[in-house]
């Protein structure tokens, strides 16, 4: 299993701060959070997925144990 934190519109979007899922492929990760949840789906494409620190995409692992941060795009100024 692996910890997904949601961040801002991401976890207005999930109705959750964080959950456990199963570990798999970035991609595989985002269609479970996608499913689990049917209305990040709007905003999931745009958020950017960390394993421990570091981005993840398509077929790359996110192994068990690790802290997967879904963060959305933020507006600084």
């Amino acid at each position: 299993m692996i910890t997904v934190r949601y961040f801002a519109a991401a976890a207005e979007a999930a109705g959750v701060d964080g959950e456990e899922l199963a570990a798999g492929t970035a991609a595989q990760v985002r269609t479970a959070m996608a499913e689990r949840h049917p209305a990040l789906g709007a905003v999931l494409g745009r958020c950017a997925l960390l394993a421990d620190g570091v981005r993840v995409e398509g077929d790359e692992p996110v192994p068990d144990g690790l802290t997967l941060d879904v963060l959305p795009p933020f507006a600084g100024g």
